[in-house]
């Protein structure tokens, strides 16, 4: 898993302004292996869709994984019969590698996938879609188990796939419902913060995408889709199944060691009002009081059983000082995870140090009560020992999290977003052909810096008419990006420039 932090901060989603028109709007990728016979008719479908009701510019970008068939012949002839298809061709395969590296290079606000069989009816398309260019959801998901949903499948597929989200919900407290659905949607400035925190290339591309948004904060959109499986589909069930369960166990030891760095992650990915300053009231205060409290009652337990414990052989002072200065170190620990949502191993040396202070305060309390109570009476029973000893620990609790809050863990919110540590990340470079036919292709390689075009002709199709572009695929992920908005302007008939448009 990638330990690395965000290559930068996301504003606040807006809607996309409609203005004039330039960049498409939405990239659809389809990612294809040896698919020379549904490739044709599924783009010709996608493409009379969208051309008959997609109110925005579009492109469509076939994406080929090293396919050893005449797919890319026949992706090459499609994007240059129609000006809104791209053709790229990655020598790698692996679906998640093809997503991540044309979603790296796409110009288009809006980046979306579906697979070439078109198992998910069309008319899904444009409710995925439109949450994200008005701003309202970070991503977008079409969603097979939704009671609306309409799905057409075996017992088999239907069992894997319940059981396989039944395992997310458990092992990663996923709250979606639907990760293999070939049919998603992510808005390219959030891609640009989440790509170089996805290490699978294949199938758990998806689930690994979904889950690191969700525990980031993003706002998931799912759309109920009518669904019929593909009979012929070449998915090998056993294989996915195995890398899927490799991929969760790895996420899962992931995000329990609280490696990824997602807690930079969720203030900037967006307005949300529990971030916004309200006057008179800290912020974070309730949930803090709350954290607090249960980690205090279970280190409270725990200090009573190592003082009854220590009791055994020791005097009540030496059971007293022991028992509170190893509870000591395991309760500043879990308030710095749990309560005060620090992690990582940068600054516990200090905080550890600044709660033995606090330890020694709460030390102080709690003996002088000891030493009260043995002036008292010179034989107190043990039942009465831990009676003050409790009351003089909830004094010297509040005193903690008052202590806790203002010194050890203050709020440093506005310095650390203006001191936010970006990432830097360089994937894995195959190479991948863009077909250059068509007024949209490589739309989104004008800058001179991002990649290094020559025109050849691949040479395992040597009889292609079609000029191809050779391009890494890490040159294309390290790319200089743009604004993460596009102004956008509705098409409509009359402004095709296509003489072929009926429209």
């Amino acid at each position: 898993m990638r330990t690395d932090s965000s290559p930068g901060t996301l504003p606040a989603r807006e809607h996309l302004p409609a203005a004039a028109a330039g960049t498409p709007v939405l990239d659809v990728v389809i990612p294809v292996y040896n698919e020379e016979k549904d490739l044709q008719p599924c783009v010709l479908r996608l493409h009379e869709h969208l051309k008959r009701t997609f109110p925005y510019a579009f492109r469509i970008t076939v994406a080929d994984n090293a396919s050893t068939d005449t797919t890319p012949l026949v992706a090459a002839r499609l994007a240059a019969e129609l000006p809104e298809v791209r053709s790229f061709r990655l020598e790698q395969k692996g679906r998640g590698r093809a997503l991540r590296t044309v979603w790296s290079a796409s110009d288009a606000p809006i980046l979306a996938y579906m697979d070439v069989d078109l198992s998910t009816d069309l008319n899904a398309l444009l409710p995925l879609v439109a949450p994200l260019i008005s701003g309202h959801s970070d991503l977008a998901i079409g969603s097979r188990l939704a009671r609306s949903s309409r799905v057409v499948r075996g017992a088999k597929r239907e069992f894997i796939s319940r059981t396989y989200n039944l395992i997310l919900r458990g092992s990663l407290q996923a709250r979606f419902t639907d990760a293999q659905c070939g049919f998603k949607a992510i808005r390219r400035d959030v891609a640009q913060i989440l790509l170089p925190l996805i290490e699978d290339t294949g199938w758990f591309f998806d689930t690994e995408m979904l889950v690191l948004a969700e525990r980031a904060g993003l706002r998931i959109h799912e759309v109920p889709v009518d669904w019929v499986d593909d009979p012929e589909s070449t998915v090998h069930i056993v294989k996915t199944a195995t890398d899927d369960l490799k991929g969760v166990l790895r996420v899962g030891k992931a995000l329990a060691t609280g490696s990824l760095p997602l807690d930079r992650l969720t203030r900037p990915f967006g307005d949300d009002p529990r971030d916004r300053d309200i006057k008179d009231v800290p912020k974070g205060l309730a949930r803090q009081l709350v954290g607090f409290c249960v980690v205090g009652g279970m280190s409270t337990l725990f200090y009573l059983v190592l003082y009854s414990a220590f009791r055994g052989f020791a005097g009540s002072q030496i059971a007293n000082a022991l028992a509170l200065l190893v509870s000591a170190v395991a309760n500043t620990a879990a308030n710095r995870r749990l309560t005060f949502g620090v992690t990582g191993r940068g600054g516990a040396v200090r905080h550890q140090a600044q709660g033995l202070v606090v330890f020694g305060i709460g030390l102080a309390l709690t003996s002088g009560s000891l030493a009260a109570l043995n002036a008292a009476t010179s034989d107190p029973g043990h039942s009465t020992e831990l009676a003050v000893l409790i009351a003089a620990n909830l004094a010297a609790t509040v005193l903690r999290f008052l202590l806790f809050r203002a010194w050890v863990f203050p709020d440093q919110s506005d310095a650390s977003t203006a001191s936010t540590v970006v990432a830097s990340h360089t994937p894995s470079s195959p190479t991948y052909q863009a077909y250059t036919a068509g007024p949209y292709a490589n739309a989104s390689h004008n800058n001179a810096n991002s990649v290094n075009s020559v025109n050849n002709v691949n040479a395992s199709y040597g009889n292609s008419p079609y000029p191809t572009d050779q391009f890494r695929a890490g040159d294309v992920a390290d790319r200089t990006w743009g604004e993460p908005t596009t102004r956008l302007q509705p098409v409509r008939p009359h402004d095709s420039q296509d003489p072929r448009n009926p429209r």
